[in-house]
């Protein structure tokens, strides 16, 4: 893969006819970056499609081709593309319904609006892998007949598809009404009883991990009732039975559901399992009394994620700041507070609770600066990235608290060139700052300078335009060849250096002699 000249594909700043220029040479890499430009001509996009085929997938996602310009025969993936962007032709659906190739009909399988007779066809295909991925996604008539099927795999996409009427959902969770499934993927391949091997050494095998069957088709039902419970179509009270369920997993998507009941969620409050009762304490569907249960829990990351509900109330917030690691996020229940609650908070003695607070990007001026001035250092961490800030406020921060402010002020859009400079000259460096500074729109060439010694911030000040270009065009040939992508990437790199890359890349002349600046960076 030559990354030069794939991240001169993608140069906004890459002149019109130096584009055609490369989409004569390009391979299926810098075709990729190509057909992600915004400024393709209809024949630009039409030519590049017919030098690599595989580009014209994206082209067509893109909306650069349209039905006029693909043939389903020739380019039967561009076709699904379009398909499943509901541009292509109805005819194309008839067609590829029946192509030999499996992994061209499951595609066409997902696609939006099919035909009804395409449907029917595809609920018929031999593949029952095909069938399943119809029953995913199709219309709620076709999935109550799909989830009859005889096949297990089938029933386990019914119960996902979120068109599936609940009646249908119903059925399927309980069983009842419908005649058991005669066979899953497990015992169409293996005789039973059988159980997948986690650390499977076979090449060719297919089966997901945990898979087993004993006549019964156990794992592939237990995913459909999994399935059924992440379905916000499926009828609550048809889940209710999986409080008790000897599933771990089953019993943690039933806590999560947003519309479990009180009186559930409270025997869940109880599951013996930690990982339920977290799943249980991010749910907004609980109410005040399991929500004082679980502020009181100490299994492990119960009231972590208790704080992140947002029905929190927040004297139960404080307690778990003062309890639990949170993190400098912004809580949900601290982005809804009221104007009056916004005022409480800045005031708290908790310094993590201002902290939190400090994560707002909207607060009022003077809560902004006050929490700006704040003593506790993670507190002007949080509010530091906050736009409105002065720069005599910014630098003060930087004064007072040095490192532990010094990357959320460099990422602060309204920090001034100069701080950014000085930022960037720190003693020792902060890495984190440079790395902030590198994607500033304000960062000035000697400031991307200095992050261009920090290995995690080259990468991102070559794509910099405010970069100078001397420097620029050394790091096409830079040792990392994400550096030199970024570089030739980049809208500022001389236009008459783009032209000898081009130049070198088809054999134009008036490239530097020997110069084999297109060469470096490949991989």
């Amino acid at each position: 893969m030559n990354h030069v000249l794939c991240g001169l594909a993608a140069n906004e700043a890459l002149p019109f006819e130096l584009v055609g220029r490369l989409i004569a040479v390009a391979d299926e890499d810098v075709a990729h970056s190509l057909a992600g430009r915004a400024d393709l001509s209809r024949e630009q996009a039409v030519s590049l499609a017919a030098r690599v085929e595989e580009s014209a997938v994206r082209l067509a996602y893109e909306g650069r081709l349209t039905a006029a310009d693909v043939d389903p025969r020739t380019r039967p993936q561009a076709a699904l593309a379009l398909l499943d962007e509901r541009s292509g032709d109805p005819e194309w659906a008839r067609l590829l319904s029946r192509d030999p190739d499996v992994e061209r009909r499951l595609k066409l399988a997902a696609c939006p609006g099919l035909p009804a007779d395409v449907r029917e066809t595809l609920a018929a295909d031999p593949d029952v892998r095909v069938v399943a991925e119809l029953a995913w996604w199709t219309t709620a008539d076709l999935a109550a007949r799909l989830a009859r099927h005889p096949h297990a795999e089938v029933r386990r996409a019914v119960a996902a598809n979120e068109a599936t009427p609940p009646r249908v959902l119903a059925m399927l969770v309980g069983g009842e009404g419908l005649p058991p499934a005669e066979r899953c993927l497990v015992c169409d391949v293996e005789e039973t009883p059988y159980a997948h091997d986690p650390h499977c050494p076979r090449l060719d095998c297919d089966l997901r991990s945990g898979a087993t069957c004993d006549g019964s088709h156990e794992s592939t039902l237990h995913e459909l009732a999994g399935q059924a419970l992440q379905n916000p179509a499926t009828p609550i009270e048809v889940l209710l039975r999986f409080a008790d369920h000897p599933s771990t997993l089953l019993r943690g998507l039933l806590a999560a559901r947003p519309d479990l009941p009180p009186e559930t969620a409270a025997r869940l409050a109880g599951d013996p399992v930690p990982g339920v009762r977290g799943e249980l304490a991010e749910n907004p569907a609980i109410g005040d009394a399991v929500i004082r249960v679980l502020a009181a829990d100490r299994g492990h990351d119960v009231q972590r994620r208790l704080a992140h509900n947002p029905r929190v109330p927040l004297d139960v917030l404080s307690d778990l700041a003062a309890a639990t690691k949170i993190g400098s996020s912004l809580l949900p229940r601290i982005a809804s507070a009221s104007p009056a609650e916004v005022e409480h908070l800045s005031g708290s003695p908790s310094p993590v609770l201002r902290m939190l607070l400090a994560e707002r990007r909207d607060l009022p001026a003077a809560i902004r600066d006050a929490l700006a001035d704040d003593p506790d250092a993670k507190v002007a961490k949080s509010v530091a990235r906050h736009p409105g800030l002065s720069a005599a406020r910014l630098r003060s921060m930087v004064e007072r608290h040095g490192a532990r402010v010094a990357a959320g002020v460099a990422a602060n859009p309204d920090a001034p060139p100069a701080l950014l400079e000085e930022l960037a000259g720190h003693v020792p460096p902060v890495r984190k700052a440079l790395r902030e500074i590198a994607r500033h729109p304000g960062a000035t060439g000697p400031a991307l300078l200095v992050c261009l010694t920090d290995r995690r911030a080259r990468q991102v000040a070559a794509g910099h335009p405010a970069l100078p270009p001397e420097a620029l065009v050394e790091l096409l040939a830079d040792d990392d060849w994400e550096v030199g992508r970024a570089a030739a990437a980049n809208p500022s790199l001389p236009t008459a250096v783009m032209a000898e890359l081009v130049a070198e890349a088809d054999g134009t002349p008036g490239a530097r002699p020997g110069s084999g600046a297109v060469g470096t960076g490949v991989g």
